[in-house]
């Protein structure tokens, strides 16, 4: 029997939106057709997996009833000092249908799955085994501020979310900003959207007057905006940012 892959199905950016965007206009047609036709599945929350399926049955009917179809949550990241990570048994029983022959879809809440995501170590997991991983072309966030930001987009790096120390945290943008001046790099992170304007102000009173920052919010929505500017001028003409639709943040020193 031939071993079944691991395809990764990249999800709308509609993630704390009031109203969800036509997925057909953020996922192409071939995504959507074969996500249909899967009949086994790891998702972070099997609840909102069901809601993206319920999605593309709009599109494409499901191969099979949603009722029948194997949803399985990844383990949650181990907190605090001394948490155990799920061992190797762990993933080989959630990768148990593709060893048995069968394609396997790994769906992240929102964009691509494995960035910015847990789903990362079962990817890994999956290459151990010698399973083959598939990635669906899709959006990603980070790709997409990037691209709208008018930043480096030669030289840059996702350093994910900052401590939410305060002291900490404005230690920790000191040394990007350095950074960022030093090779000229873009550095882009990511905040929980209810921390969206405590992260803002963060960067408004850390980074120097000349830092170009970009903000990117609710994109693919038609809402979706991303505004760049000096953090002078930022200063100047503040915003209020929105407390559950997802934003990214970039900057550099150039």
């Amino acid at each position: 029997m031939s071993i079944g892959r691991l395809l990764l199905v990249p999800n709308a950016l509609d993630l704390g939106a009031e109203a969800a965007v036509d997925i057909q206009q953020v996922l192409a047609l071939g995504v959507l057709q074969c996500a249909a036709g899967l009949g086994h599945w790891l998702a972070e929350d099997a609840r909102s997996a069901r809601a993206f399926l319920k999605r593309v049955h709009a599109v494409v009917p499901l191969r099979q009833s949603l009722q029948t179809i194997d949803i399985r949550e990844l383990p949650r990241p181990p907190k605090g000092a001394g948490a155990v990570l799920p061992d190797d048994r762990v993933w080989c029983e959630l990768l148990a249908p593709a060893r048995d022959g069968q394609d396997i879809g790994l769906i992240s809440e929102a964009g691509l799955p494995a960035v910015a995501d847990p789903g990362a170590t079962v990817v890994a997991a999956a290459h151990g085994l010698g399973i083959t991983v598939l990635p669906l072309p899709g959006a990603s966030s980070l790709l997409l501020a990037l691209a709208a930001s008018g930043l480096n987009g030669q030289s840059f790096a996702f350093v994910g979310y900052l401590p939410q120390d305060a002291v900490s945290r404005g230690v920790r943008l000191k040394e990007l900003q350095a950074l960022s001046r030093r090779i000229g790099q873009t550095q882009l992170l990511i905040e929980t959207p209810y921390r969206n304007a405590t992260l803002l102000k963060a960067l408004l009173d850390t980074l120097g007057d000349e830092t170009r920052l970009s903000v990117s919010c609710g994109l693919s929505l038609p809402s979706g905006w991303t505004r760049t500017d000096r953090i002078a001028t930022w200063r100047q003409r503040p915003l209020q940012m929105p407390d559950r639709v997802p934003a990214v943040f970039a900057f550099l020193v150039d």
